[in-house]
């Protein structure tokens, strides 16, 4: 049996308290930070970003648990052993490279410097003797790759948030440069003299139809998508269309309200859709493990990997550039002219399947598989170095980088804020359409008519009440409903809740909800 080292018996009481100190001091730090962070969002009334700030700390939380799972069954799964030739399938790098791994110990250093005891027992060669007992076996993962995966999952987080973070970031300040648009809309409809005007609109001689028109037919429909696929590169929303989508949105959603600020609106989507973005779902998880499986020596699987959200970029970038096409055919093959502003019709029938959402899973998709890219490279460039053969050849690794940066550049500057305003030409509209305390009291409000429905059904014993007002003649309680009471401003919020979570439910209980009420 090989020494592993001192136990906590023999070690001055002095170092575990002194390591223990900054261990604890740096946590404490980081949980304090985490929380006055969350405290400054509330105070801002920055409701969805907050939540995504609470989704961080669960992603921190479930990598802890992964941390505590292989500390925990480490000894475990070094005593699973399987046979010598299995072990040589599938390998990463030849064996002949094994060799040179003892030059690239100077890079891990790097890690475990600043994680001291924490190598999950990397000197001990137990588990080795354990499956040369069992009739010439190899542990099926030593503790040096043990310790190694168990890095690339925490920098696999670190990077993705990061990523994501910086995405919404810059994807927020190219959609806070259209708030003049929205303040100038806002001058011109102030202004009496404006807004007592009546015009007609030559359609064919307006700026959107002009710019993304592109005639009836066959060739017009190719052409139409190639326009979509360049127009994403440059000028990918321009003020036109910005202001004939916000009109479109507005005497669609909330055509009572024309002056509704249709900018302050989508920056609070785009703040609740980071707090879907910015998280790990499980089926991520699953192409980690799909795409680590497929790194085998020779392959150059990672280099090919690199092409998904490149590809997947760029379709979505042209999808929604041509969106805006076909809203400007659906009006340019029905009219010549119009009275008033040019006002296009939104529909979920423009989008891929029906649904708007699709779009939102793809991106997120895409940052997270660009983030797996970066983050692999990096890790690998640190714990191996840069010459290590998982690396691979000179003529694979430049193109992976410049696709990473590329990917990351058009999805802020270009696809993210095209997302966020073409996403609302669907046919309905996200509950973010209210302030937070409005969403607040109608949310109340439903629930509130839902349990006086529910004591009602109690008390009533589920049949229908009769009241009788004058001798001889009797009215039913629910047509004593004053019209006043119901509140369709509330129902649409509840419908909207419920379709953006997919609920068909909700749906019909808020409909029934206004007719209780």
């Amino acid at each position: 049996m090989v020494e592993e080292g001192l136990t906590l018996e023999y070690t001055p009481t002095w170092v575990v308290a002194s390591v223990c100190t900054v261990i604890v001091a740096i946590s404490l730090v980081a949980e304090r930070l985490l929380h006055y962070t969350g405290k400054y969002l509330k105070k801002k009334n920055q409701k969805p970003l907050f939540q995504a700030l609470q989704k961080i700390k669960e992603e921190l939380m479930l990598l802890g648990f992964i941390s505590l799972l292989l500390a925990v069954f480490q000894s475990r799964i070094e005593k699973l052993c399987i046979s010598e030739n299995l072990a040589k399938e599938w390998l990463p790098c030849k064996l002949k490279d094994a060799s040179s791994a003892s030059t690239t110990t100077h890079f891990q250093t790097l890690f475990t410097s600043f994680i001291p005891g924490r190598l999950l027992a990397e000197a001990t060669t137990t588990s080795t003797d354990y499956c040369a007992e069992m009739g010439g076996k190899v542990p099926v993962l030593s503790p040096t790759a043990l310790h190694h995966l168990h890095i690339f999952i925490f920098v696999l987080a670190v990077v993705h948030v990061t990523f994501c973070a910086l995405t919404i970031l810059f994807g927020g300040v190219k959609i806070r440069l259209w708030k003049h648009w929205e303040d100038s809309i806002s001058k011109k409809e102030n202004d009496p003299e404006e807004v007592l005007k009546t015009n007609f609109t030559q359609v064919q001689d307006h700026d959107f139809i002009r710019n993304r028109f592109l005639g009836i037919g066959k060739d017009s429909a190719l052409s139409g998508w190639v326009h979509s696929f360049f127009k994403q590169f440059y000028g990918s929303v321009t003020k036109t269309d910005y202001l004939t989508m916000r009109l479109g949105f507005i005497m669609t959603h909330c055509r009572g309200n024309p002056q509704f600020n249709f900018h302050k609106y989508m920056i609070r989507t785009l703040e609740a859709d980071f707090r879907k973005v910015v998280g790990i779902s499980w089926y991520l998880w699953l192409f980690v493990v799909i795409f680590l499986v497929l790194n085998v020596s020779g392959r150059h699987a990672y280099f090919w990997i690199s092409f998904i959200p490149f590809i997947l970029l760029l379709a979505v970038g042209t999808k929604l550039e041509h969106v805006i096409i076909q809203l400007a055919h659906e009006v340019a093959e029905k009219h010549v002219a119009i009275a008033g502003d040019l006002v296009v019709q939104p529909s979920d029938n423009h989008f891929w399947f029906h649904r708007p959402r699709i779009v939102l899973l793809l991106i997120h998709f895409i940052l997270f598989q660009n983030s797996f890219e970066l983050a692999f490279f990096f890790w690998i460039w640190v714990q191996y170095g840069f010459d290590s053969c998982m690396m691979g050849e000179i003529g694979y690794i430049i193109p992976r980088l410049v696709i990473g940066a590329f990917i990351q550049f058009v999805c802020s500057y270009s696809t993210l804020p095209l997302y966020v305003i073409v996403t609302q030409m669907g046919s309905s509209y996200k509950k973010a359409i209210f302030e937070e305390h409005i969403q607040e009291g109608l949310v109340g409000w439903v629930r509130k008519a839902k349990k006086n429905k529910g004591l009602r059904k109690a008390s009533n014993g589920s049949t229908t009440t009769t009241t009788t007002t004058t001798p001889g003649s009797t009215t039913h309680a629910s047509s004593q409903m004053n019209p006043k009471e119901t509140t369709p401003v509330a129902i649409q919020m509840s419908e909207a809740s419920a379709m953006e979570e997919g609920n068909a439910g909700e749906i019909a209980a808020a409909t029934l909800n206004d007719g209780h009420s």
